[in-house]
């Protein structure tokens, strides 16, 4: 997970990049068509492509829809906003991946984990609350919406990770997203200027990495336990933001991130408390 997080985090860079350009469904076009190479390459060379068919179509489609929708608002956040103002909001998807888990996998949620998950919606209440120099609210309400998706896609990943290969469900969640979000893309796609052509390789190499490592970490533990990692992702967003466009965090902005964050930890501490529990 930490790797796939710092993989996303500079490909979301990049993506901010290439939303100042072009229009946000043809950027998450160009994030799935991207990837597609590095994915079927290494199977194809080592003769796995048979791996690529999958078995849950229904399920690979609606977790594709979801990706696209998740894509195409954290596009529209990234071209509004700063990088780690997006992923502060952002930071409130693994405490919905946890109240979604209890809901439609039947994972424990105790009281104390519900009242973190409260509080940490309460820091994104906090970075929403509109102000002079706050969160533009088109980009805080993008942000959240792409949490909203990312959780749901996550849970159904954790529901195909049951019965699919890793390479199966990468490969499809791509494909969909290359396909559909391209179609809708068609009539205003702009011609992508040739010294932007690199950005579309390093996109892809970045996605691919992140994709499969985020699959794998679901595959091998509960999706409260590793979603919390993804909080590393802020001190990323901190970083590329001062060094590539030399912006800072407000305190508003970190005081409700910290909610999030802590009220996140909270909810994985207990997790792992409980799963390990000789009870």
């Amino acid at each position: 997970m930490f790797i796939a997080v710092a993989a996303f985090s500079l490909m979301d860079a990049l993506l901010k990049l290439f939303a100042a350009h072009y229009p946000t469904m043809q950027v998450t076009a160009i994030r799935g068509a991207a990837s597609l190479p590095f994915v079927i390459l290494p199977l194809w060379y080592s003769g796995r492509l048979r791996e690529l068919k999958p078995s849950r179509f229904g399920l690979h489609l609606a977790r594709g829809i979801l990706g696209i929708i998740m894509l195409a608002t954290f596009v529209l956040a990234l071209r509004e906003a700063p990088l780690a103002s997006v992923y502060s909001i952002y930071m409130a998807a693994p405490l919905l991946i946890a109240a979604l888990a209890a809901w439609w996998l039947g994972e424990k949620v105790d009281g104390g984990r519900w009242l973190a998950i409260v509080i940490g919606l309460v820091g994104v209440i906090v970075i929403l609350r509109p102000r002079p120099d706050g969160l533009p609210l088109i980009a805080g309400l993008a942000a959240a919406a792409s949490a909203l998706c990312y959780a749901l896609a996550a849970i159904t990943a954790r529901i195909l990770t049951r019965t699919e290969r890793s390479s199966t469900m990468v490969f499809t969640f791509l494909m969909i997203v290359t396909l559909v979000a391209g179609a809708l893309a068609a009539p205003g796609w702009v011609s992508i200027r040739p010294t932007d052509w690199w950005l579309v390789v390093a996109v892809g190499g970045l996605g691919a990495a992140g994709q499969h490592y985020i699959t794998e970490a679901f595959r091998h533990a509960p999706a409260a336990v590793v979603a919390p990692i993804e909080y590393t992702a802020l001190l990323w967003g901190i970083a590329i933001d001062w060094m590539a466009w030399a912006v800072l965090p407000s305190g508003v902005m970190l005081s409700g991130a910290s909610l999030i964050i802590t009220a996140g930890l909270y909810v994985a501490w207990r997790e792992r408390t409980v799963t390990h529990s000789p009870s």
